[in-house]
């Protein structure tokens, strides 16, 4: 997406540090609200979204010590959005497991309307651009 702010490059060398307190503040500022959003725009319960929003900032704090990222490879919020995608899949197939209970969870139903990856893409590019200039 040419006209959308690219991730900077410094923010992401300094959240390799686990102990970078700051620049993790910062990177939770900006991505959980967009990861949160994405979740509920797909039709995710507010905790459900939240869920989401935790697990996927989990992985990529687990995989930043060893991330490399190089822009020509593609682009961080590409794969912030796979991962996204995964989580929203591994969650509808944990509670497609899971016996139905009272609660209005609705995950799995969401992902079997699931659009393909670029459109799906095209919504996540929005909301980061939404999120940014709030």
């Amino acid at each position: 997406m040419p006209n959308s702010p690219l991730t900077r490059s410094s923010l992401l060398i300094r959240v390799r540090n686990s102990s970078d307190a700051n620049a993790w503040t910062e990177f939770v500022e900006i991505y959980a609200p967009l990861v949160h959003a994405y979740g509920m725009k797909k039709g995710l319960q507010d905790a459900d979204a939240a869920d989401l929003a935790q697990d996927v900032l989990t992985s990529v704090a687990k995989a930043m010590p060893s991330f490399d990222y190089a822009r020509d490879r593609g682009s961080f919020r590409g794969w912030l959005f796979t991962i996204t995608l995964n989580r929203l899949r591994r969650m509808a197939t944990q509670k497609q497991r899971q016996v139905v209970g009272s609660g209005e969870s609705n995950v799995h139903e969401v992902l079997l309307q699931h659009p393909d990856a670029p459109a799906d893409e095209d919504a996540w590019n929005r909301e980061h651009k939404n999120k940014l200039f709030q």
